[in-house]
C-alpha cells in the first residue's frame, strides 16, 4: 500500500498571498520521489488552536504530516505551543540542545535557548543551516519555514520516509475533447487504479481515521474498490507528444 502524507505551511504571510507557498511543492515532489503520496496540502495562519486542529484531525489520517513554518523566536511563532496542544502534553526544555544553542548563540544565549522547548515525547532533528531546530513526534514532522533550512533538514531525514517505488508520471498530449477523456478517467478511478488528472490526485478513499497518538501506529490496510464490469473506451486517437517524470 502506498504510504501517504499531509504538508501544513503555516504562516499569516503565506495565508495572506504575500509570500508564495514554495515548501508544499518543493515537499510534495521529494515525497513522490520517495514513493509517498501527499493527499493534501493546507496553509495556516500563526493562531495555535487552528493548527492544533488541524493536526488532532488530519494527522491520523496520514503515516506522516509535515508542518513547517513558526519556529523562530518572534511573537508569531507559535508552532511548537500549537504541536504540544494538539498532542495534549507540556513543553519542556531539551537540555543537551539548549546547552547547545546557548553555546552557538553567545550573543543572546536565552533567547536561542528558548527553541529547545520542544513538545514532551520530541525527537529534536537538526538544523544544519540555522538555529532553530525541528523536531518529530508521532507521525508529525516539524520543520523551518525558510526554505533553504526547511529543505536541508528534510534531506537529512528523507530515508526515513522512503516507501516502496518513486511515483512517476506522465503525460501525454491528445487533439481531442475532454469530454471522451472524462469516462476514461472514471474507469481507472472505479478500478482503484491511482492516477493523477491536472495535476490532481485521484486515490482510492483511505481507512477511518484514528485518533492522535504520540506514538507512531500502522495504519489499516485501504479497502479494495469493488469491481465493476468494464465499459467501453471512446477512442482518443494517436498522442501528438508525451513527457515522462519521476
Amino acid at each position: 500500500m502506498t504510504a501517504t502524507a499531509a504538508i501544513l505551511t503555516i504562516g499569516n504571510e503565506i495565508v495572506s498571498g504575500d509570500v508564495p507557498n514554495t515548501n508544499a511543492s518543493w515537499l510534495a515532489r521529494q515525497l513522490a520521489s520517495l514513493g509517498v503520496a501527499v493527499r493534501m496540502a493546507a496553509a495556516l495562519p500563526d493562531e495555535i488552536e487552528a493548527v492544533a486542529e488541524y493536526v488532532r484531525t488530519e494527522g491520523p489520517c496520514v503515516d506522516f504530516l509535515f508542518v513547517t513554518g513558526g519556529l523562530g523566536g518572534t511573537p508569531d511563532d507559535l508552532t511548537r505551543e500549537a504541536i504540544a496542544a494538539a498532542f495534549a502534553v507540556p513543553q519542556e526544555e531539551v537540555r543537551e540542545l539548549a546547552a547547545d544553542l546557548r553555546g552557538r548563540f553567545a550573543g543572546d544565549p536565552e533567547y536561542a535557548a528558548r527553541w529547545a522547548l520542544l513538545p514532551r515525547g520530541s525527537r529534536p532533528l537538526a538544523n544544519p543551516l540555522g538555529g532553530a531546530p525541528g523536531f518529530a513526534i508521532g507521525n508529525v514532522y516539524v520543520l523551518p519555514g525558510l526554505p533553504s533550512e526547511m529543505e536541508a533538514m528534510f534531506l537529512g531525514v528523507a530515508d526515513e520516509f522512503r516507501s516502496g517505488s518513486p511515483i512517476g508520471a506522465w503525460r501525454r498530449v491528445y487533439r481531442t475533447r475532454e469530454s471522451l477523456i472524462a469516462p476514461v478517467l472514471a474507469e481507472a478511478g472505479e478500478a482503484g487504479t491511482p492516477q493523477w488528472q491536472s495535476g490532481n490526485p485521484l486515490l482510492p478513499p483511505g481507512p477511518p481515521c484514528p485518533a492522535l497518538s504520540p506514538s507512531p501506529t500502522p495504519s489499516a490496510p485501504t479497502p479494495s474498490a469493488p469491481t465493476r464490469p468494464p465499459r467501453p473506451r471512446p477512442q482518443l486517437g494517436t498522442p501528438t507528444s508525451e513527457t515522462t517524470s519521476r
